[in-house]
């Protein structure tokens, strides 16, 4: 015990001076500058510490929980609570810092330990206390937090009561007895703020969110809250340890989970949220330099350098401890052999070990789950992204960016792209690491450490052609992938033509050779990181031996103490060394993924500043004007698809367009839908719009979802529709009638029927396929559908059948002209979000006719987010098995 306290209170005889007491009685603590007085404030602090961990845990529960996106409101007494407190914990951090700094230039030593150990411990225990009470109350609950700032105001105000009594005494003013009374003041702050404060926030809160006059206030809260992840509300040590978890984790163990039992992701982690973050932030940088095109990096980089940051101290922090290592090795192997600096070395050491190694543990955890995290968000808004750019693309892009290549940008290149966060710090700690292994190799063994470098040096430049192989192979094996995916999305489309046509064989050799070619250059990629694996995976055991080797010819002696440590030391290098191989694949493909994103994103957009869409009539009856077009499929073509066109549609006239096959129908129709990317001249067009194309779109979903397409209900008009489209006699043969779940691209239909529902789904654009339709439907639906329900709209018909002709007020008969037509086909079944991004590329024009195409990049970021939580979660419980199995 006298060996402890010589340590804390310094081995020297008693002084006023340096602190010791001349005796242990309970009257030197009044003392400010005695060790008794420093040790009470020391376990006082502590006392406080622990109290202030216990109040980070509130109750996490999956059941509903209210997060509202407003903003903070603080009093004033909050805000000069925490603005002295704060400066107040400074003070006596920077009385460490000086304190400490002094006692090394005196003494060289750490020892005694009373003064500045004091003075980190205070001013960590201000900080943390004053700071979350002060200003974070409101996410915590109040009885521990008023337990804890009644904690504070006792104790300061016995050491300020005694610090003013000893001033009295001795007639005498130092800084220790300035900081104590100035310590009383802020607690009586802190204890006021945590009763008065957090009532002036109920009061707001209650304020703000009161119900509206008039309003329901008997809905449940389950109606109008979302059911948010545990994370949201968790707190600091809550997070740390992955306790909020445990709901979630002992509800899994009793019963396996279903998708609506796995909590929604928090706002600011959601699809929609990352996105609009990515969007604001890349049109700042079109504003700052509208001439360059911004970068899609550094966006990225943006929306997320904050979290970077912490995952990026935590991995420091986890490097950091375990190069502690070795060195505690050392010195416990010293101890051993008799060459102790004290008595409880051994007691330090073991105390150093044990923080270490649960530093290293927490850190390393919460590196690994920052950085998945990082990844699922920048994964989410790339999908969003690129759902978003494939509504908007070109007529010239889209012939550069298949289906399947969109497809394959959303399930292999987002995905790659979201999990290079994951690797990224350890692009830059492998470095570090391997500089702190080497710096203790070279305290242990001397100049043979150069031998170690050198083969670590000889491994970087062996892989260096190696990685260029790896690149080249990656790039290889992305575009055979597209082609593969590309030809079997197209057989799936067609696959009823295929069976008919008796195609089958010959399709499944032409899938099959190119599952060939992809093989071929998955196998390259595979025997390249297998070369990497070898090279760096037998490294360690080349460095071990040149350095065994090297300290052999040197002469440099081998004891216990630097054998152990360099063997442990070999560790540190084997673990980063070991893992460059992977990290050069993971940044191969990550950069080849991410160029071919950046490609697609920075492709040109459907732009026509010639066609004005205008929703109120006024004072024209136009309801299509085109004046001198001149439409064309090429930016800068030589000749135009079709020249100097002037045409008047007036509201109400039911207008026909014929002509052969190839003589520019759809080209007209596609520049009054705004499809035609070069347009000279004018085309206005008033009113709303609705469209039916040629070859039938249907969504996956019920009839009636294909038919309201995100209006709402409206039961007499929806039935007057189904009898005009001649819909209820189909809708009586179907099981369900109308809510009927329609397959993949309405494979349970007919074409006729698909045709019909169309007809349904339109208010303004008529263009039907006479194929679809047998001729007696396509006489009575003329009739029914052009001449009774759409009576008073105007209407475009595109046809070469000439039986329609006189039903029309105009026939546009047009020849011949060199017109050039886009199709693309899809279809995938890798996800729900692949199904609704292949649903939507196909129906592109049509949804973009109906303006709908926010509420489909909606359920775009609804499906994303859908599919984010479970990925979330799982890697949460992989990060809660680590933590909890340190533990046992």
């Amino acid at each position: 015990m006298q060996d402890i306290w010589d340590i804390f209170c310094g081995a020297s005889d008693c002084s006023k001076v340096n602190g010791k007491p001349c005796s242990t009685d309970w009257i030197s603590a009044a003392q400010p500058s005695s060790c008794i007085n420093h040790a009470l404030i020391i376990c006082s602090d502590v006392i406080l510490l622990f109290s202030f961990l216990f109040t980070l845990f509130p109750k996490t529960s999956l059941k509903y929980t209210n997060i509202p996106v407003c903003f903070s409101r603080f009093s004033r007494l909050q805000l000069t609570s925490a603005i002295f407190n704060g400066f107040l914990g400074v003070m006596y951090l920077s009385l460490f810092i000086w304190v400490f700094e002094d006692q090394m230039k005196k003494t060289h030593s750490a020892l005694p330990l009373h003064w500045w150990l004091m003075t980190l411990f205070h001013g960590i225990a201000w900080l943390s206390v004053s700071l979350t009470a002060s200003l974070r109350g409101k996410r915590f609950s109040r009885i521990p937090l008023r337990l804890l700032s009644t904690l504070a105001f006792v104790f300061t105000g016995f050491f300020a009561g005694m610090s003013l009594i000893r001033a009295i005494l001795d007639k005498e003013v130092t800084i220790k007895i300035v900081l104590d009374v100035l310590s009383f003041v802020g607690a009586c702050l802190l204890l006021l703020c945590t009763y008065k404060g957090l009532q002036h926030e109920e009061r707001y809160k209650n304020d703000l969110y009161a119900p509206l006059n008039g309003a329901d206030s008997g809905i449940s809260r389950s109606d109008s809250v979302s059911f948010v992840t545990p994370f949201a509300k968790a707190g600091i040590l809550n997070k740390m340890s992955f306790w909020w978890m445990n709901p979630l984790m002992k509800k899994g163990k009793q019963k396996a989970l279903g998708d609506e039992e796995i909590p929604k992701l928090r706002e600011s982690d959601r699809a929609e949220s990352c996105y609009l973050m990515f969007l604001d932030l890349l049109n700042k940088q079109k504003q700052v330099d509208p001439s360059s095109q911004p970068s899609i990096l550094k966006t990225i980089v943006l929306c997320h350098w904050k979290e970077l940051i912490v995952s990026g101290l935590f991995a420091l922090l986890k490097i950091t401890t375990l190069s502690a290592g070795p060195l505690l090795l050392n010195a416990f192997i010293k101890i051993a052999e008799g060459d102790a600096a004290f008595k409880s070395e051994g007691l330090l050491l073991a105390i150093l070990l044990f923080i270490s190694k649960n530093l290293e543990s927490l850190s390393q955890r919460q590196w690994y789950f920052r950085s998945r995290l990082i990844g699922l968000k920048v994964r989410s808004l790339l999908t969003a992204a690129i759902c978003k750019k494939q509504m908007r693309l070109s007529n010239a892009a889209k012939l550069m960016h298949s289906s399947g290549e969109i497809m394959n940008y959303v399930t292999v290149d987002a995905y790659r792209v979201g999990e290079f966060p994951f690797w990224l710090h350890q692009t830059w700690t492998t470095m570090i690491q391997i500089c702190f292994a080497l710096i203790i190799l070279l305290r242990t063994v001397g100049l043979a450490t150069i031998a170690s470098l050198v083969v670590i040096i000889i491994t970087v430049l062996c892989n260096a052609p190696l990685a260029k192989l790896q690149h080249k192979f990656q790039s290889k094996l992305m575009v055979a992938q597209d082609d593969r995916l590309k030809a079997i999305s197209e057989a799936l489309v067609n696959m009823k033509v295929l069976k008919l046509y008796a195609w089958e064989t010959h399709f499944k050799k032409v899938i099959e050779n190119l599952r060939q070619v992809e093989e071929n250059c998955c196998s390259a990629v595979q025997l390249s990181n297998g070369y990497n694996s070898f090279l760096y995976g037998s490294s360690p055991v080349l460095v071990s031996a040149a350095t065994f080797g090297a300290c052999y010819f040197l002469g440099i002696p081998l004891h216990a103490s630097n054998i152990f440590t360099f063997v442990a030391t070999l560790r540190l290098v084997q673990s980063p060394v070991s893992d460059i191989s992977d990290l050069i694949g993971v940044v191969i493909k990550a950069k080849v993924s991410f160029a071919r994103i950046v490609k697609f994103l920075e492709a040109p957009e459907l732009e026509n500043a010639n066609v004005r869409q205008k929703h109120n009539f006024g004072s024209t009856d136009h309801a299509i004007l085109l004046k001198s077009a001149n439409l064309s499929w090429e930016e800068n073509p030589p000749r135009p698809t079709l020249r100097n066109i002037n045409l008047e549609v007036r509201s109400g006239q039911k207008i026909a367009i014929c002509g052969e096959v190839g003589s520019g129908k759809s080209t007209l129709m596609a520049a009054i839908l705004g499809e035609v990317p070069s347009i000279q001249g004018t085309v206005q067009v008033y009113g709303k719009i609705a469209y039916v194309s040629q070859s039938a779109w249907i969504q996956t979903g019920t009839i009636q979802e294909n038919i309201l397409f995100g209006s709402p209900l409206d039961s007499q008009r929806y039935q007057q529709t189904l009898e005009k489209c001649s819909l209820l006699k189909v809708l009586e043969l179907l099981p369900y009638g109308d809510l009927i779940e329609i397959g993949e691209r309405g494979v349970n239909l007919s074409g006729g029927q698909k045709q019909r529902i169309q007809l349904a789904r339109a208010l303004f654009v008529l263009h039907i396929t006479s194929s679809d339709l047998e001729a007696q439907v396509r006489t009575g639906l003329l009739q029914e559908y052009v001449m009774g329900a759409l009576s008073g709209k105007t209407v475009f018909l595109v046809t070469h059948q000439v039986d329609f002709l006189p039903a029309f007020d105009m026939v546009l008969k047009y020849y011949y002209v060199s017109a050039k037509e886009l199709m693309w086909t899809n279809g995938s079944t890798k996800s729900f979000v692949a199904n609704h991004l292949a649903e939507s590329t196909g129906g592109a024009v049509t949804i973009m006719a109906f303006k709908e195409e926010d509420r489909f990049f909606m359920k775009t970021l609804m499906l994303v987010d859908i599919n984010a939580s479970p990925f979330f979660h799982n890697v949460a419980a992989n990060e809660w098995f680590s933590t909890t199995g340190n533990y046992y």
